[in-house]
């Protein structure tokens, strides 16, 4: 018997609220407010997170800032129609699209886009010197087009302009050497608007196979879409001062209240939110991959995996823990493989050879998304070729033949973009798949797992590396390739398509979704332009050797000193890359097939893809606490119980955010920030 998967029961209080087919509209008002204040996230960001060093307005695919504004947007919308006798204004469900607007555009603006854009373009000619042997080597591989060839332009860009620090922004502005960025501008600007188009049909065609076929759970969209349903029912009062909420409220503000004061005022005494676990651990035996282990207290991430299904809260975990075991078990077993058996790698945060697994896990499990979605992909299919008449479905911005020819036409537009400028034809097509393959199944671990801030362990070049060697891409195409990685799909902390997913969700029950698709259009555009010129602005302004961009540029230099090492010597992985990688294949091919044919089976495949990233090795012990109080409030109190608690939950979350939201202002002109989210 095949059991329905989980993403397809929605919690309890969804079951019970009646299904409406296309319920309310929109107003442009919504579209344009929405439009001004992502404007305005992108132009804040990069002075707020790189000068002032303050809490980050983003990081994450619930974004501190956006969620902030809304929470005070709909206190003032509420105060304004109960005044006035009227809702006015705005309602609830336009609320909801003004937000998520912000959060599209409040990635571009850092670590999505602008975080390590100017710095990707031009370490190969600032940081070249004679032991790096830079200039004798990448350099000639550079496509002019793609850099800035102007060397005194580059040396400004360090060093910031001559008086910039006492200039006004507009005058910056006009002071950057615009002749000097314009072309490679132009050119990336094509290629990232190319893969935003991709990345908006895809959403757009796969959202009915998420939405409507699998009813997928969203629990990063819980906490908005509650509040919103209160303002639009009239009940925002009541649902603001529950006695749950409100004690959930509490803890956090309690917390992050003593924290703060502690961190301007040493001598207030502070509550610990990291525990160092590592030292009750042994460095050599079974359990000697905990010698760093850590257990880190966020009250909003536990908010939030308490909103998770119970089976992926708990995969989550639990291969976080079968993780550290392997590595020891390997150690007993008396496999001590080196990490030099990577050979050079490109993922953000892969150590061991074990971690290898993830290549294999991560295209299994796209096959089987695939396969899920396999008569809806046919059925896109036959519409796309005028071979079935197109039935307009509640989840899409525009028509699904339009999306369809949308992917048709702008992936070959990247395709041909990579392979214009030194990559083989047969390896840009390869490349680019694997790169949005997975940007597919990321998206699916943040929308449905509820994970807000996620990083990747292997990067989609160490698959085509692993399997078809360090020659396949070409000097030129590695070069290229690894710079087009760096800049959209390596660094998924606030990766375009999950939010993406996101607006689906909240336009699906949208009369005039068009009008929201048009706002996310016009929106990416305008974040893609305001976060390059504000970055540029910040640069020349103070110079980057001035600023925190101490990340960025150790992972950009590392980039290239990778790429360097494959000119200088190709020498590939060992064998124990693909064993790893099989390995990881045959895991997950068993864990889809017991999740999909199994009703009892415990395990979410979702579970295993996070083993390794660095995100989790923060985020399990929320999963772990979220998990277990959602297991006892279901066994021992059932859906009754669940509707009541799950408000304390939600005022974890409101709690870290508004106390988040307020030590941001606060440090935005103290210039040191108490930070309450990571980092």
């Amino acid at each position: 018997m095949s059991a329905p998967p989980a993403a397809a029961i929605p919690p309890a209080d969804e079951q019970a609220r009646p299904q409406t087919a296309v319920s309310a509209g929109i107003r442009p008002r919504a579209i344009l407010i929405g439009l001004l204040l992502a404007t305005a996230i992108c132009a804040l960001t990069p002075f707020n997170n790189v000068y002032r060093q303050a809490t980050p307005l983003g990081g994450s695919h619930f974004p501190l800032a956006p969620f902030f504004i809304l929470f005070w947007l709909t206190l003032l919308v509420a105060a304004a129609g109960r005044l006035a006798g009227r809702r006015v204004w705005l309602s609830g469900r336009e609320l909801l699209v003004v937000w998520i607007l912000m959060v599209l555009a409040s990635g571009i603006a850092y670590t999505g886009l602008a975080r390590t854009f100017l710095i990707n373009l031009t370490a190969p000619y600032h940081f070249a010197n004679v032991e790096n042997r830079w200039e004798t080597v990448l350099q000639p591989l550079l496509p002019e087009a793609l850099f800035p060839q102007d060397r005194e332009a580059v040396a400004t860009l360090y060093n910031g302009l001559v008086g910039g620090r006492q200039m006004g922004w507009l005058t910056v502005v006009r002071q950057i050497p615009w002749h000097a960025w314009a072309l490679p501008l132009a050119t990336w600007g094509g290629f990232i608007l190319l893969c935003y188009l991709v990345m908006l049909c895809l959403v757009n065609i796969l959202s009915r196979q998420a939405l409507a076929n699998e009813r997928m759970n969203f629990p990063l969209l819980r906490v908005p879409q509650l509040m919103e349903d209160a303002l639009d029912e009239g009940r925002l009062g009541s649902f603001l001062t529950d006695r749950f909420l409100l004690t959930g409220m509490l803890l956090p503000v309690a917390l992050h209240l003593l924290n703060g004061l502690h961190f301007y005022l040493p001598a207030v005494p502070q509550l610990p939110t990291l525990i160092l676990a590592g030292p009750y651990f042994p460095k050599t035996g079974l359990f000697s991959g905990f010698y760093k282990l850590k257990i880190y207290i966020y009250p909003a991430f536990i908010g939030f995996a308490f909103l998770t299904s119970r089976q992926i809260s708990f995969s989550f975990w639990l291969f976080f823990i079968l993780g550290g075991l392997l590595g020891g078990l390997l150690g007993v077993l008396g496999y001590n493989i080196p990490a030099a058996a990577l050979g050079v790698t490109f993922g953000p945060t892969l150590s061991h050879p074990e971690e290898m697994q993830m290549l294999g896990a991560y295209g299994v499990f796209f096959v089987f998304l695939m396969w899920l979605a396999r008569f809806h992909l046919l059925d896109t299919l036959r519409e796309a070729l005028w071979l079935k008449k197109a039935v307009p479905a509640e989840t899409e911005w525009f028509s699904t033949r339009l999306a369809f020819w949308g992917v048709v036409i702008g992936g070959g537009g990247i395709v041909a973009w990579c392979h214009a400028f030194g990559i083989p034809l047969a390896a840009s097509l390869l490349f680019i798949g694997a790169a949005f393959m997975v940007l597919l199944v990321a998206s699916r671990i943040i929308c449905q797992g509820g994970i807000a801030y996620f990083t990747l362990t292997a990067a989609p070049i160490d698959g085509l590396l692993a399997f078809f060697g360090p020659g396949f891409l070409g000097h030129v195409g590695l070069l290229v390739a690894t710079v087009v990685q760096k800049a959209l799909f390596v660094d998924l902390r606030e990766s375009l398509m999950p939010s993406l997913l996101h607006a689906s969700k909240i336009s699906a029950a949208l009369k005039n979704r068009r009008l929201v698709g048009g706002g996310i259009v016009i929106t990416l555009l305008a974040g893609i332009t305001v976060s390059l010129v504000a970055m540029l602005a910040l640069c020349y302004k103070f110079g980057v050797r001035e600023l925190q961009f101490d990340w960025a540029t150790q992972t950009t230099l590392s980039v290239y000193d990778n790429v360097f090492a494959l000119i200088e010597s190709p020498i590939g992985s060992s064998h124990w890359v693909m064993i790893f990688a099989l390995l990881g294949a045959a895991l997950m091919l068993m864990l889809v097939v017991c999740y999909h044919r199994f009703y009892w089976w415990p395990i979410h495949p979702l579970g295993y893809l996070t083993a390794y990233s660095s995100a989790m090795r923060i985020l399990w012990f929320s999963f772990l606490v979220g998990w277990l109080c959602n297991t006892l409030c279901m066994r021992y109190g059932g859906v009754v119980l669940y509707k009541r608690l799950r408000l304390f939950f939600v005022g974890l979350i409101l709690g870290d955010f508004l106390m988040g939201g307020i030590w941001a202002l606060v440090g935005l002109f103290a210039g040191a920030s108490y930070l309450v989210l990571p980092d």
